[in-house]
């Protein structure tokens, strides 16, 4: 009696640790030909997502980099009429900042409303500059659950067919097929929509913080020249 209860055992946690040995491979190669084909539409969009957020993300930070003292040295050339000095100066911190205000320096001597629209339009070019390509970041946040949904849909359809094909006879072997694409690619499509959804988040934050700045640089700059002299 005793033997019979350790055999039973032994077979209850060989199936236990069989079915605890499914990895996500197999629930994907087991997902029949349209949840690969998912999945593989997935993977891309997460490589693309994980390529955009760490590219913008370097790049937003090197615009970040602030120097303290760069626009009190700005007001002692400004002041000083040297605005060749103002102009190297800018060109050699290489930032959107700096950029707006060569921009300004270059204009000085003209109308205060004409250096404005100057800084306004650079402005607008720099903030595209550091919003490219971070909208792909919300399509695919947006597009991906849809994909993953797409795919449930498909192992539905898949699962019902086996259904009316079994003339009857039901097995739950021959709907795996359909119940592993449904549930896998649903999971997938939700993954992939929450990384890129937080990431693009994440870097819409990080790139307001730079526009700020150059904003609060710019009015600072145009505040220097209706300093009276």
């Amino acid at each position: 009696m005793l033997s019979l209860y350790q055999e039973n055992k032994e077979l209850l946690e060989e199936a236990v640790s069989e079915q605890k040995t499914l990895s996500i491979y197999n629930l994907i190669m087991d997902g029949g030909v349209g949840g690969q084909v998912i999945i593989g539409i997935l993977f891309v969009l997460l490589t693309v997502g994980i390529y955009i957020y760490f590219e913008r993300f370097f790049a937003v930070k090197s615009a970040s980099k602030e120097d303290e003292g760069f626009m009190n040295q700005i007001k002692e050339f400004v002041s000083a009429g040297n605005l060749e000095s103002a102009k190297e100066l800018c060109e050699s911190k290489n930032t959107p900042t700096a950029r707006l205000i060569a921009k300004g320096i270059s204009r000085i001597g003209k109308p205060l409303d004409d250096i404005n629209t100057a800084i306004e339009a650079a402005g607008k070019l720099e903030v595209y500059k550091l919003e490219k390509n971070v909208s792909v970041l919300a399509t695919i946040a947006g597009a991906a659950p849809m994909i993953g949904f797409l795919g449930t849909v498909i192992g539905m359809i898949v699962a019902i067919h086996e259904i009316a094909n079994a003339g009857g006879q039901i097995d739950i072997k021959m709907l795996s097929d359909g119940l592993y694409t449904a549930m896998t690619t649903t999971v997938a499509g939700l993954i992939v929509g929450i990384v890129a959804y937080i990431t693009y988040n994440h870097l819409v934050v990080r790139t307001n913080k730079v526009v700020y700045q150059m904003e609060a640089k710019s009015v600072e700059f145009l505040d220097l020249l209706n300093e009276p002299v």
